[in-house]
């Protein structure tokens, strides 16, 4: 599966000179809300991270997805593994889980984002699900931005990633895409300015 072409074909592979969460420029961003909104398309990369997941022999009760980016891929995770399906959301900036959903002692969860940059997101969401008593086996991402360490790829974990280093990541590619900071930004001393896509920009 080519997934990068994937995203291209999607439109959801961008290019210009973007604005990250972290507050870094790229050349690129990965927009996975495009690639999601068809469900065909949704199906089949669920099902090929269901694959490696199933293929490892984790034991899964239920998927949690940090919302609101995780949420599609999430669900759709869920109906390919035939488990449970819940998300966490931020009140008042702090991630909750709330809406009668209800975490049972013992259960094991994958948090599932739609990409993993830092994990910062996927790690809240975990730890309100063990807060709540359930066990966190993995973590699960469409695509890998290269910060962290997957399953099946030789990139090591860099110093930024949140994710706990015990615990296993499945995604279904890396995209490493260089980043800059905004004095440093070769797009930005060209006179551009930095646009930021994303749920947490528009």
């Amino acid at each position: 599966m080519n997934v990068e072409q994937i995203y291209k074909d999607s439109q959801a592979l961008l290019e210009g000179h973007f604005k990250l969460s972290s507050g870094n420029h790229s050349k690129y961003y990965l927009q996975s809300a495009k690639v999601l909104e068809d469900p065909k398309t949704a199906k089949i990369l669920a099902e090929a991270l269901a694959k490696q997941i199933k293929d490892s022999g984790i034991k899964v009760d239920a998927i949690c997805s940090p919302a609101l980016g995780g949420l599609v891929a999430g669900f759709a995770l869920a109906t390919a593994l035939d488990v449970r399906f819940i998300f966490a959301e931020r009140v008042d900036k702090e991630m909750t889980i709330r809406r009668g959903f209800e975490v049972q002692e013992g259960e094991n969860y994958i948090i599932c984002e739609d990409i993993i940059t830092t994990g910062g997101s996927a790690l809240e969401a975990a730890k309100q699900v063990e807060n709540s008593g359930g066990n966190i086996v993995a973590y699960a991402a469409l695509a890998n931005r290269g910060f962290c360490s997957r399953v099946g790829s030789d990139i090591e974990a860099k110093q930024n990633c949140k994710l706990p280093l015990d615990k296993p990541l499945f995604a279904l590619d890396d995209f490493t895409f260089e980043m800059y900071s905004p004095e440093n930004c070769p797009m930005c001393k060209e006179g551009s300015v930095a646009y930021k896509p994303g749920s947490r920009g528009n």
